[in-house]
């Protein structure tokens, strides 16, 4: 090859590809949907679908508002912030590495959490029952002065009771150091230091001594055969903020038989487990157990009254 042909050569190198052919957020959206599509990611830590999980990334990269896309779909992005959009999406492809740890953040219910492989992607059937104040089990949030959240990992729901129990205190518990120090992070973050209490160890058993009106666990719950066939991008989240021993009940049984003794009289324990309503009911065929339900999610969450626990 003569060097005005390998010059030639090097030119249309240049000038092809997707930093080149590129060029509006609507290009790189469309072609990052179809990156994802092709490569069979799986959408569970956030999004379920891949149209919105490059929205999200290409908002998040460009430092735009992650609630305003229709403005932004035609403008022509500049080279330096192309390269950037493209390393995002290959990472995203390549790794499968949910889109949260790529972002160092996620969003549950409008708030924003820090996030990183020490603790699981924040996500839960909780955060729209909180929203409502727990209404109709809970009839006044204002009364309520002490609550618990077991397995609080990044502090989310934590945060979330802080708020819709405004003159409750929360004592927050983790087993994990690691999520702890996340956690601690993001109370800081909301500025809850002073209402909420972080704990480190396993269960209920930091607790001892204490008495809520409300106990609320989002725990581990994913069953062994399950685990073994979870997607990749799973596999990068911390095994035993998962994994629950063979029928994903190892935490339940722990929380079933400890909760009486840490609620006040009338007091309520609720339990979210996922599509496991059949395990929890074959395990506890005794127990009149209460499966809440509402817009987003039917029978995810059960509730258990202080008088009804073991």
């Amino acid at each position: 090859m003569s060097h005005d042909e390998h010059d030639h050569d090097h030119e249309d190198h240049d000038h092809s590809g997707p930093l080149v052919e590129l060029v509006t957020l609507r290009d790189w959206l469309r072609y990052a949907v179809t990156r994802f599509n092709r490569a069979q990611l799986f959408f569970g830590h956030g999004t379920d679908n891949a149209w919105d999980e490059a929205v999200y990334l290409m908002l998040h990269t460009l430092a735009l508002p992650l609630d305003r896309l229709e403005p932004f779909m035609d403008a022509c992005i500049p080279l330096d912030e192309r390269e950037t959009l493209l390393e995002i999406i290959d990472r995203r492809v390549e790794s499968r590495m949910p889109a949260a740890y790529l972002t160092g953040e996620a969003w549950l219910a409008g708030y924003r959490f820090k996030v990183d492989p020490r603790v699981i992607v924040p996500r839960s059937y909780f955060a729209a029952l909180l929203a409502d104040g727990l209404s109709p089990w809970i009839d006044d949030p204002e009364t309520v002065t002490r609550v618990a959240d077991v397995c609080t990992g990044s502090g989310c729901l934590a945060i979330m009771m802080a708020h819709t129990f405004p003159n409750a205190e929360v004592d927050a518990v983790d087993l994990s150091a690691d999520a702890l120090a996340v956690a601690t992070d993001n109370v800081a973050d909301y500025g809850l230091e002073a209402q909420v209490h972080l704990h480190q160890g396993d269960a209920l058993a930091p607790l001892a001594g204490q008495r809520y009106d409300l106990i609320l666990s989002n725990p581990p719950y994913v069953t062994a055969e399950a685990m073994a066939a979870l997607p990749a991008e799973y596999l990068h989240e911390p095994e035993m903020a998962l994994a629950a021993g063979d029928d994903g009940l190892d935490v339940v049984r722990s929380l079933i038989a400890q909760a009486r003794a840490h609620l006040n009289p009338g007091g309520l324990l609720m339990v979210e487990v996922g599509h496991n309503r059949h395990l929890v009911e074959a395990a506890f065929p005794d127990l009149p157990l209460t499966w809440l339900s509402d817009d987003h999610a039917e029978d995810m969450v059960f509730l258990l009254r202080e008088d009804e626990l073991p």
